[in-house]
């Protein structure tokens, strides 16, 4: 799966909308972040992720925050 892909049409992954300014996109690219974050949550069900959820529901959230909702101190905030 490339991560700079888009999906084909009527494929069951869709790329999360926010993924283009993303900051896990920005980190994957990076050599920061693993793949499995990319295909799993941004690739994968955008619904499992808290970095979604929280933009929909209009919260804030750090760039360094997880899509699992953990925050990476490695990663900057």
């Amino acid at each position: 799966m490339n991560p700079d892909a888009k999906p084909e049409k009527g494929s069951a992954l869709r790329a999360c909308k926010w993924y283009p300014v993303c900051p896990m996109r920005r980190f994957y690219k990076e050599g920061r972040l693993e793949r499995k974050w990319i295909e799993n949550y941004c690739l994968g069900d955008n619904q499992r992720c808290m970095r979604y959820r929280m933009e929909v529901e209009g919260r804030p959230h750090p760039d360094n925050m997880l899509p699992d909702g953990t925050i990476d101190p490695d990663l900057p905030a």
